[in-house]
């Protein structure tokens, strides 16, 4: 690759043509080039797709700098195959990252050689289609939404749903839950939300990213799953809060541990970031559901990269590392635009320290 563009360097003249060489060779240098130009490729999470579209487009503009000419070092080819595929890619020599909204464990980090840490944070809002409810009218309980699920409340008329919602003119319509069939970091936020507030459901199917569910729809990807809420009266369904923000559903007030009924959204999530303290958590590996505080949103969480350290050039970290070193200077406020939660100045500061201590495994 650095002989090709030495080639395309040649046929300038004089010290343009120097100038320009020895700027392709600095660039290839610090990106770790070998033999030829290739993408940054990375793997995973739905949820954080759109934001990390977004910060690619940003990437790949910053390095061309308004400039004619553009590599492929400078680009991000991402595929949304949701957090535990994206995990399980891994394993496959060509991925530069995956995106999980599962952290990973310490002791399995080390086992793999490969280093996490969080990029952005969101919500899960509760989306639901029923005439006549607007966003944050309807309002439920985790032990409501878990027994929805458990198939115990199948109306929207319940009498358990209109104890909460005293209020609002609940149809007598079926309710038809849906969920994610594949592999799924906003499945293991949700059922985490639901383990902690119901019993039941923590010892029939607990948290993961896979469930397999006693009732409802299953539908892959966040895109497909939000598209069939919309489409279906009486359904109800957990996605991330900006896409289905941006679809236009109606989403539920949920209680907090504070017994505080809150709408999904930004300020939620700060407050959830506040209350855990990230320099005590080794890679960062933090839960912010059912977090404490009056203002807490209690369905939220981090996406992580998990980066292959071990048997990488460094070069191909150091390009993860600088893709998201931009995203983390300059993206905030495109992800408050899509409605994610940047994360802290300070969190950033300690990221980019741990990006500089030598690796856990085979350094």
């Amino acid at each position: 690759m650095l002989r090709s563009r030495l080639q395309l360097a040649a046929v300038c003249s004089g010290l343009e043509a120097a100038l320009f060489g020895a700027g392709l060779l600095m660039i290839g240098l610090l990106l770790g080039s070998s033999a030829r130009a290739e993408p940054i490729r990375g793997a995973g999470s739905t949820f954080a797709a759109p934001i990390i579209a977004k910060w690619a487009e940003n990437y790949r503009a910053s390095r061309v700098d308004g400039g004619d000419f553009a590599s492929p070092d400078w680009t991000v080819d991402y595929e949304l195959v949701g957090s535990l595929a994206g995990v399980m890619r891994l394993d496959q020599p060509e991925l530069d990252f995956a995106a999980t909204d599962v952290p990973i464990s310490h002791d399995e980090l080390v086992k793999h050689g490969r280093q996490q840490f969080p990029i952005v944070l969101g919500s899960v809002a509760v989306a639901v289609n029923l005439e006549g409810i607007a966003a944050g009218d309807l309002k439920l309980s985790g032990q409501v939404l878990a027994d929805i699920y458990l198939g115990k409340i199948q109306s929207w008329a319940d009498p358990a749903i209109k104890e909460i919602n005293p209020d609002l003119q609940l149809p007598d319509v079926k309710i038809l839950p849906m969920y994610r069939k594949d592999g799924s970091g906003t499945t293991h936020m949700f059922t985490q939300y639901l383990s902690s507030a119901s019993a039941e459901w923590k010892a029939g199917y607990g948290a993961d990213t896979l469930i397999a569910w006693p009732v409802g729809t299953g539908v892959e990807g966040t895109q497909d799953l939000v598209l069939a809420v919309k489409a279906t009266r009486g359904a109800i369904a957990y996605a991330e809060y900006g896409q289905a923000e941006r679809a236009n559903l109606a989403f539920a007030a949920i209680l907090n541990r504070a017994g505080r009924f809150v709408s999904p959204g930004p300020e939620g999530v700060r407050a959830a970031q506040d209350a855990v303290d990230w320099s005590k958590a080794q890679d960062f590996a933090v839960s912010l559901t059912d977090q404490p505080g009056e203002a807490t949103y209690p369905i939220c969480g981090a996406t992580y990269a998990v980066v292959p350290i071990e048997g990488q050039s460094p070069g191909r970290y150091r390009r993860v590392h600088d893709y998201f070193r931009l995203a983390f200077d300059t993206g905030a406020r495109d992800a408050e635009a899509l409605r994610y939660v940047p994360l802290s100045e300070p969190l950033v500061s300690e990221i980019k320290q741990y990006w500089l201590r030598q690796p856990a495994a085979g350094h």
